[in-house]
């Protein structure tokens, strides 16, 4: 991911009003974020713990949107829809946007199961078990990274509609 700057950020939200965006609190640490080993930019509001927030790159355009975080936090052992790690132990939580435009103010949403903490780029990024000899790990893990990017993409335009 490239670095983005926050008033890039605050203006890249599909599917807030003004108020949410004036509202939003950026992620602990923004100034000191190190956007290479990030695929997308998500974290919770810590003032707002039922929100969260997901930016990326998407065609050459920071394009964010705003998450909320299902009552319960699914606890048994599920996959994340963006990463699909299976191999480590992440909690797993259902994250609902509400879509942009006219859609969004009828009340349509869409939701999807992502790791809790939005660690998707650091799992992505693990080295995976080798599963048979002349197994090439180095572009498995790179398979994976786009994948991810992939799936963050497919999320973000669905919520653009």
């Amino acid at each position: 991911m490239r670095p983005i700057d926050e008033r890039t950020l605050r203006a890249s939200f599909l599917n807030a009003s003004r108020k949410e965006v004036s509202d939003l609190t950026l992620p602990p640490g923004f100034a000191e974020l190190e956007f290479d080993k990030l695929d997308y930019l998500g974290w919770v509001d810590p003032k707002l713990p039922r929100r969260s927030y997901v930016v990326a790159w998407i065609d050459d355009v920071v394009t964010g949107v705003i998450l909320q975080r299902a009552e319960q936090r699914v606890i048994a052992r599920a996959q994340c829809s963006w990463c699909e790690d299976v191999t480590l132990r992440n909690d797993v939580q259902l994250y609902v946007a509400r879509k942009a435009g006219p859609a969004g103010r009828k009340g349509d949403t869409i939701g999807t199961l992502v790791c809790t903490e939005f660690g998707c780029s650091k799992n992505a990024r693990v080295l995976p078990p080798l599963a048979y000899d002349g197994y090439d790990r180095e572009l498995a893990r790179e398979m994976r990274i786009v994948r991810l990017q992939e799936h963050v993409a497919a999320f973000i335009a669905a919520v653009k509609g």
